[in-house]
């Protein structure tokens, strides 16, 4: 079930700008995609989501009509003004993590600040995996032993 946050601009005299009539509602989804896509701007970002996570995720890929994943490894609370994150990150080997921490929670609060206007009160990040150089070759020689059987 998709969640929606409501926000309502009216002035006293029930007149005010067009721009202040009405209001707008922004679903968790959009949060949750506008972050994720905000975290994985960052170059040390390997990918989103736990160990399962990313498995099912790479499945969903597979199967036409799936989805992107966008979402895979964010989790988000919506209120009316506010708005708090969860990220599941898998980092590249080498990475100073807290600093790369720090760039992922700067860059997440102002995307989805800038975008939605909704303050993001917390980003939590909890680093789930350390990507290796060598998991790269692993993945492409799986990849390519799935095609010769398929």
């Amino acid at each position: 079930m998709t969640e929606t946050t409501q926000r309502r601009n009216t002035s006293q005299d029930g007149k005010g700008a067009p721009g202040t009539r009405g209001s707008t509602a922004i679903a968790d989804t959009v949060v949750a995609k506008i972050a994720g896509m905000a975290a994985r701007e960052i170059p040390e970002v390997h990918n989103l989501g736990g160990g399962m996570t990313r498995a099912f995720g790479a499945v969903r890929q597979r199967v036409p009509g799936g989805g992107s994943g966008v979402t895979q490894g964010v989790k988000v609370e919506v209120g009316e003004r506010q708005a708090a994150v969860d990220l599941d990150v898998v980092v590249e080997y080498g990475a100073a993590i807290a600093d790369t921490a720090a760039d992922v929670r700067t860059n997440v609060i102002n995307a989805v600040e800038r975008m939605t206007g909704l303050e993001v009160v917390e980003v939590n990040i909890a680093v789930d995996d350390v990507h290796l150089p060598d998991d790269e070759e692993e993945d492409e020689e799986s990849e390519q032993r799935e095609r010769r059987v398929a």
